[in-house]
C-alpha cells in the first residue's frame, strides 16, 4: 500500500475527503519525525513504537576493489510492531 492508497482507505473509513485524509495523514508522518528528531519515541499501544537506534562505526569493504574503508556511526529509524499488530498478522 502506498500513500495514495492509503489516503485513499483512510477517506473511506473515516468519511473525510481525500483532501482531509491526505492531510491527516501529511501530519501523522511530521509528528513522527518530528518527534524522532527530538529524540523522543512514539509509542502506539496495540500497534508500535517508533524510535532512534544508534548504529556504531564500523569498517566496511568496497565491493568493487575489496578495499577496507571505514563508516561513521549513525542514527536510524527504527519500528517495532506492538503485539495487537502482530497478532493481526499472525
Amino acid at each position: 500500500m502506498n500513500k495514495t492508497e492509503l489516503v485513499d482507505s483512510i477517506a473511506q473509513e473515516t468519511g473525510l475527503t481525500k483532501e482531509q485524509a491526505s492531510k491527516a495523514v501529511t501530519a501523522f508522518v511530521n509528528s513522527v519525525q518530528g518527534a524522532l528528531e527530538r529524540g523522543d519515541d512514539v509509542v502506539l499501544v496495540g500497534f508500535g513504537t517508533f524510535s532512534i537506534k544508534e548504529r556504531a562505526a564500523r569498517t566496511g569493504r568496497n565491493p568493487k576493489t575489496g578495499e577496507p574503508l571505514q563508516i561513521a556511526a549513525s542514527k536510524v529509524p527504527s519500528f517495532k510492531a506492538g503485539k495487537g499488530l502482530k497478532d493481526a498478522v499472525n
